[in-house]
C-alpha cells in the first residue's frame, strides 16, 4: 500500500495508443491520487500535445524527429517541454516517476523500457518486446536494480494474481487462455482465402491492426508464452494455453494439491491497467462487471496446431532459447505487416517465420547478452524475412 499522501507520478511510454489512452482516461479519473510527469508518441504530435496540456505532464516526446517542430509549436505557451527522437524516450523513462507505463510498440520500446528498469522504477509492461526479445537480459536488469515488473496484459496479470510467490516451488503448470480469434471454427483450407479485414474482426477484443493478426494466427499467445517464461520463471514445459472463446478466464495456476486459481473479468483492458496502477492496492474500474449468471456457460478447448503453426513454432523458440524468441518476433513483424498489405496469403505469415528460423538454427544466434545485440539479432532476421519472402509476394487475391 502507498504510505505517501502525495500523488503517484506516472510516465506513459506510448500515450498515444490504445493502453497509454485507457491510462490516461484511469488516471484523469483519481486527480487526487495520480500526476502524469512525461508523456511520448511516435509521431502524433498534435494528439500528444492535447494529451500533455490535458493532464499536466511536464515532458512530452515524439520518436520521430520530422514531428519534433510539429510537437513544439502545439505545446508553445504551455510550459511543457518538448523532445523528439530516440534519446529523448529515453530520458523520459529516466525522467522521476514512480511508475512507467511501458507501451511503445515493437523494438523502438526495448531501449526506453530497459533504462526505467535499470534505475529501479515500477514498470507496467505492456511492450512485448522487452521479454520476448530480450527476456534474459531485461529480467536480470530488473533483479539488479530493483525494479518491480507489473504485467499489464490480461493473461499475464491474471498470473500475477493467482500465482502466490511464496509457493512457487508447488506450481504444476500455468495456464494462459486464447480466445482462438476470428478463424477458431473455420475449416483450415479456407484460410487461404481470409482477408486482412476479417482477420482484425476480433471477436471479443478491440485492438490494433497488428495484434488483431497476431490472435488470429495465435502468434500473440506464442509471444506470451515466452513472455511468461521470464516473467514468473517458469520452465517452459509447465506453461501451456487453453482456448477459451468467452474471453472470462484470462489464466490458470495448477498447484500440486491439485487446487486450480484463475482470475475472471469481463474482456476489457482496462481492468489489468488499473491493477498495474493501483497494486498492490487496487482503484475502481469503469468496466463492466462480471455475470456469471447471465453468461451460463464457459467452454474450453486444446488449440489446433494443424490450424495454428504460429502456435507450434513460437512453443518451439520457447523450448530452444538462444535467440530464437527475437528471431520469430522479428520474422512475424514483417510477414504480419505484407498480409495487412495484401501482399502474402494468411498461411504465409506462419510459413515466412519457420523459414526464418531454420535459418537462425542453421546460423546459431545466440542469446542476446545487451541491448546492442538483441537489435542485432532483430535486424537481421528482418534482413532474413525480405531474403525469403519474394516467392510469396503478390499471391494474395
Amino acid at each position: 500500500m502507498t504510505t505517501s499522501n502525495a500523488p503517484q507520478r506516472i510516465s506513459i511510454l506510448g500515450a498515444t495508443g490504445s493502453i497509454g489512452l485507457n491510462t490516461l482516461d484511469l488516471i484523469g479519473r483519481v486527480p487526487d491520487r495520480y500526476s502524469v510527469e512525461a508523456v511520448t508518441a511516435n509521431r502524433n504530435a498534435v494528439a500528444l500535445a492535447d494529451l500533455a496540456r490535458k493532464h499536466g505532464a511536464t515532458f512530452a516526446v515524439v520518436a520521430d524527429p520530422d514531428a519534433y517542430a510539429d510537437l513544439k509549436a502545439a505545446l508553445a505557451g504551455s510550459g511543457i517541454e518538448a523532445g523528439a527522437g530516440p534519446e529523448a524516450l529515453v530520458e523520459a523513462a529516466t525522467r522521476p516517476a514512480d511508475r512507467v507505463m511501458a507501451a511503445i510498440v515493437g523494438a523502438a520500446g526495448l531501449a526506453p523500457t530497459l533504462a526505467a528498469v535499470r534505475r529501479g522504477a515500477t514498470i507496467l509492461l505492456a511492450n512485448k518486446e522487452c521479454l520476448v526479445s530480450a527476456g534474459a537480459l531485461f529480467m536480470n536488469a530488473a533483479r539488479q536494480s530493483g525494479a518491480c515488473i507489473l504485467p499489464v496484459d490480461s493473461e499475464h496479470s491474471a498470473i500475477f494474481q493467482a500465482l502466490d510467490p511464496a509457493q512457487t516451488k508447488n506450481i504444476e503448470r500455468v495456464t494462459l487462455t486464447a480466445s482462438g480469434g476470428p478463424f477458431r471454427t473455420w475449416p483450415v483450407d479456407r484460410l487461404t482465402d481470409a482477408r486482412p479485414e476479417e482477420a482484425v474482426r476480433h471477436p471479443n477484443w478491440s485492438m490494433g491492426a497488428k495484434i488483431s493478426v497476431d490472435s488470429a494466427t495465435m502468434m500473440n499467445k506464442g509471444l506470451e508464452l515466452i513472455e511468461a517464461h521470464h516473467l514468473f520463471d517458469i520452465a517452459p514445459e509447465c506453461l501451456d494455453v487453453l482456448v477459451h472463446p468467452e474471453s472470462i478466464v484470462h489464466g490458470f495456476v495448477a498447484y500440486r494439491d491439485g487446487s486450480v486459481v484463475a482470475q475472471l473479468s469481463e474482456p476489457d483492458m482496462r481492468t489489468p491497467i488499473a491493477y498495474s496502477l493501483a497494486w498492490p492496492d487496487r482503484i475502481e474500474a469503469p468496466t463492466p462487471r462480471l455475470d456469471l449468471a447471465a453468461l451460463g456457460k464457459l467452454t474450453f478447448e486444446k488449440p489446433d496446431l494443424e490450424r495454428f503453426p504460429a502456435l507450434r513454432l513460437a512453443i518451439g523458440a520457447m523450448e530452444s532459447g538462444g535467440g530464437a524468441a527475437t528471431v520469430l518476433n522479428a520474422a512475424n513483424e514483417i510477414a504480419v505487416n505484407l498480409f495487412l498489405q495484401n501482399r502474402i496469403r494468411f498461411p504465409d505469415i506462419s510459413q515466412i517465420v519457420e523459414d526464418v528460423l531454420e535459418k537462425q538454427i542453421l546460423e546459431g544466434a545466440g542469446e542476446p547478452a545487451s541491448l546492442e545485440d538483441a537489435l542485432e539479432i532483430d535486424r537481421w532476421a528482418r534482413d532474413v524475412a525480405h531474403a525469403v519472402i519474394p516467392e510469396r509476394l503478390d499471391r494474395a487475391v
